[in-house]
């Protein structure tokens, strides 16, 4: 009787233990947040800064697996995808909401007006109807996020000084893009201002950039490519048709240098990325999205092409290249 009371309590014991201890890792789980990322498509530059907000919120004290969850979703450049991953975001009721380029956030947007919302590199937040503000973002007191401003200005003056006799140059980028059209008109003024004649070339989708790409390649002495989400993700098609007719083509980010265009000077898409996930991390730990001013990377820096400049006859002076190489990038 002694050793059934005994093994009776000890499996009490036992279940009582392992109660309490589910209820333990269920309270856990449940205090995890959650945080939903939603990327426009898939190319480098947009990748990149994915990566650099999950490594932003690891450098602030979130580890996806840790005491964090990651809902990632990529809508592969599909309107209605943007839509039902919206909603998706909304109904599992995560506890922040990343928007990666602009679409990505206007879809957030259109959802909720309470969860917070980070924008991930937006050209233009106020334009595009996200925020009132960069210094105080209020729309709806659930929106902040980083701002992705190239330094247009050095990316004319970095292409003067490689093709110092360039009279024509044209610019190819989304007519429905409103960020990437701002960023060109920018480059325009500044590019007329410095004596380059500037001609535009629109497109509505990557099915258009290989007859507009074939067509400006004859009409120009070069190219230059704002950001630009669709022609970033076509852009093999622009540069078969810039390499055949001899047009170096310019970009406004790295990643496309890497893909073969010439030259930029631009800030780091990763970088960006780091200061969204620590603007994410910050609203985690309590912070409100109307607390905090639009964001952006200062420093830009250069990237080169050097098998696409020895193409087309074009010298990179050599305190460039050494700047590339203590802090830029260079692709041979």
């Amino acid at each position: 009787m002694k050793r059934l009371i005994t093994t009776i309590i000890a499996l009490v014991a036992f279940l009582t233990f392992a109660f309490f201890h589910e209820q333990k890792i269920s309270t856990q789980a449940a205090k995890t947040p959650t945080v939903g990322i939603l990327q426009l498509m898939t190319h480098p530059a947009l990748d990149s800064i994915h990566k650099g907000i999950i490594a932003g919120l690891k450098e602030n004290g979130y580890v996806v697996g840790k005491n964090l969850k990651i809902d990632y979703q990529n809508a592969q450049g599909d309107q209605s995808n943007l839509k039902s991953m919206s909603d998706r975001f909304a109904n599992e009721k995560v506890n922040v909401m990343v928007g990666i380029a602009t679409p990505s956030a206007q879809s957030l947007a259109h959802v909720t007006t309470k969860t917070p919302i980070v924008m991930g590199a937006i050209s233009d937040p106020v334009g595009s109807g996200l925020v009132k503000s960069l210094t105080n973002p209020s729309n709806n007191g659930n929106i902040t996020g980083t701002q992705h401003i190239e330094p247009v200005a050095q990316q004319v003056k970095l292409i003067k000084k490689l093709m110092p006799n360039l009279k024509t140059i044209g610019g190819i980028y989304t007519s429905s893009d409103d960020s990437s059209t701002a960023e060109f008109e920018e480059f325009k003024q500044l590019a007329q201002k410095a004596g380059i004649e500037v001609k535009t070339y629109t497109i509505t989708s990557t099915n258009d950039i290989d007859q507009v790409a074939a067509t400006m390649a004859h009409e120009v002495q070069a190219v230059y490519v704002p950001t630009d989400n669709t022609v970033a993700s076509g852009i093999q098609a622009l540069l078969k048709n810039t390499n055949a007719a001899k047009i170096p083509v310019f970009a406004s980010v790295a990643t496309m240098v890497k893909s073969g265009a010439v030259a930029t000077y631009s800030v780091s898409q990763y970088d960006i990325g780091r200061l969204t996930g620590k603007l994410v991390a910050q609203i985690l730990k309590g912070k409100k999205p109307n607390q905090m001013p639009i964001q952006h990377v200062t420093q830009g820096d250069y990237a080169f092409n050097l098998s696409q400049a020895q193409r087309f006859g074009i010298n990179i002076p050599q305190d460039l290249i050494k700047q590339a190489e203590k802090k830029g990038v260079i692709y041979k």
